[in-house]
């Protein structure tokens, strides 16, 4: 069994033209820290990144923002977390925040969201980690992805024995049911040789 401690949660900069993603966001960062499980993120005080983290400091949570320097004025890095980590480049960021989690949600958001979320669905697509991840499709956000990877499926370039394993919530409240029930069927396994390799 993989115990969730942490969970990296993807999300956008901005918060988009629908209520329904920030109301997400709010809700899962205060789901987050009522559950006693601590936030990683990219760092960021805007759009969504900032609401999640916001909601689980207020319900007293616990936050680690990952940041590259380039984007600390950019994004505003967010002030007040339990942990800040500044670091040089992007490809550094993700790999802390690879090293830091142990499940991954995917809410809405933009072209770095879809980058991130695709890196780790490779990573599992490859077997070098069993990590949960979730792709919260509120309001039918991700719908046109997924139909995008049925297609891929259907037109052979997901193959059978490189099935990308994920799990789609509807609701930002199914969530963490996913990943605990997920998690009691997963072994531990040993991930030196993502990290060393992302």
């Amino acid at each position: 069994m993989q115990k969730i401690r942490n969970i990296c949660v993807y999300c956008g900069s901005a918060e988009g033209d629908d209520p329904r993603h920030a109301a997400a966001a709010e809700t899962f960062g205060r789901l987050l820290a009522q559950a006693g499980i601590g936030l990683v993120f990219g760092g960021g005080s805007c759009g969504l990144m900032g609401i999640t983290a916001r909601a689980t400091l207020n319900a007293g949570g616990r936050v680690t923002g990952i940041i590259p320097t380039f984007l600390d004025e950019r994004e505003i890095a967010m002030r007040g977390l339990t942990e800040m980590i500044v670091v040089e480049d992007m490809h550094t960021r993700k790999r802390l925040m690879f090293e830091k989690s142990d499940a991954f949600v995917a809410l809405p958001g933009g072209v770095g969201t879809l980058e991130e979320l695709t890196e780790q669905l490779t990573w599992i697509q490859l077997g070098r980690h069993t990590k949960p991840l979730v792709i919260a499709d509120v309001g039918g956000f991700w719908r046109p992805l997924l139909t995008l990877f049925a297609h891929m499926h259907n037109e052979g370039f997901i193959r059978e024995g490189y099935d990308v394993r994920y799990m789609v919530a509807e609701r930002v409240e199914d969530i963490l049911p996913m990943i605990t029930a997920t998690a009691r069927r997963m072994p531990k396994v040993e991930e030196t040789a993502v990290t060393a390799r992302m």
